[in-house]
């Protein structure tokens, strides 16, 4: 079976609009675009809770949608603009998109990760390229945390850094489990996982399972009580923002913590945040993201 992909260019104000009401009409999916990608014009964002819609920000948004084989798409496409009162449907480009081993190409696509010269993470189908290494077994899932993205691989690098052995580990918002798991195969003597979405906790708790490393995963429907000697907290500068007390309390008295997903422009204000608990620096970037480290004064 084959499907029929439609572009074009929308009027970024209304691209939303326009892929709901494609879907109304019988689109299988749309999906808005920066028009200007792979151009000098290109405008990278990266959304956050809160923030204005990213489609909006970009100032030319192109819309794909994938229709069924047979599927009348001028028909469809002027039934979208329609529905939008808009006077025509725009003109658009069609491609045929051929049925394909979907599994085998997104496979293909996760290769092994190297992060130390001791560390690396294998999805489950691949062989490991070191058997002497420590090795983190993790696939892609429906958590984040693959380790390919920069501030995942930022935070994996501080906990070697920070060597996490016969210590006690706080992951706050674990997604896949990969940060928890790490400190757990580095030696830590006690791990716990957090995180707001309890599919990423059952993620999180295969992943252990596959690892064989004993970690307590649990929702934050329950509260969270005690202090730890390292506490990660790889998410985004706004809930970062909300939880500094939460975080800090969790860090016992000369104990670490490291907050990433960050960018750099961000990184001054959420260290005058966390301030008034726990001093932090940038302590290293990668890939356009900053990670902040620091210790809890012991008195």
């Amino acid at each position: 079976m084959a499907w029929i992909s439609a572009a074009f260019l929308a009027n970024a104000a209304r691209a939303e609009d326009f892929c709901d009401a494609l879907l109304a009409v019988g689109a299988l999916s749309a999906s808005i675009e920066d028009a200007d990608a792979g151009t000098p014009a290109e405008k990278p964002q990266f959304g956050e809770p809160g923030e204005k819609n990213a489609a909006i920000l970009w100032e030319h948004a192109r819309i794909v949608a994938l229709f069924s084989e047979n599927a009348p798409v001028a028909r469809l496409m002027e039934a979208a603009a329609k529905h939008l009162r808009l006077p025509a449907a725009p003109a658009f480009t069609l491609d045929e998109v051929e049925e394909e081993n979907w599994v085998a190409r997104t496979q293909a696509q996760f290769a092994p990760i190297r992060v130390s010269e001791r560390l690396w993470i294998v999805p489950s189908w691949h062989e490991s390229p070191d058997e002497n290494a420590i090795n983190l077994s993790l696939d892609p899932g429906m958590a984040f945390g693959t380790g390919s993205h920069p501030t995942t691989r930022l935070c994996l690098e501080w906990l070697e850094h920070a060597p996490p052995a016969g210590k006690s580990v706080l992951d706050y918002g674990c997604g896949s489990g990969i940060l928890a798991i790490a400190a757990a195969r580095l030696g830590a003597a006690r791990v716990t996982g957090v995180d707001i979405d309890p599919h990423a906790i059952a993620a999180a708790a295969r992943n252990a399972e596959k690892n064989a490393v004993a970690i307590d995963f649990h929702d934050l429907s329950a509260p969270l009580s005690g202090d730890y000697d390292l506490v990660l907290a790889n998410i985004l500068a706004n809930p970062l923002r909300m939880l500094a007390p939460a975080l800090c309390a969790h860090v016992r008295p000369g104990g670490s913590l490291a907050l990433s997903g960050i960018l750099p422009e961000q990184a001054a204000a959420l260290v005058g945040i966390y301030a008034p608990w726990i001093p932090l620096a940038v302590s290293d970037t990668r890939d356009g993201w900053a990670l902040l480290s620091g210790t809890k004064p012991s008195c």
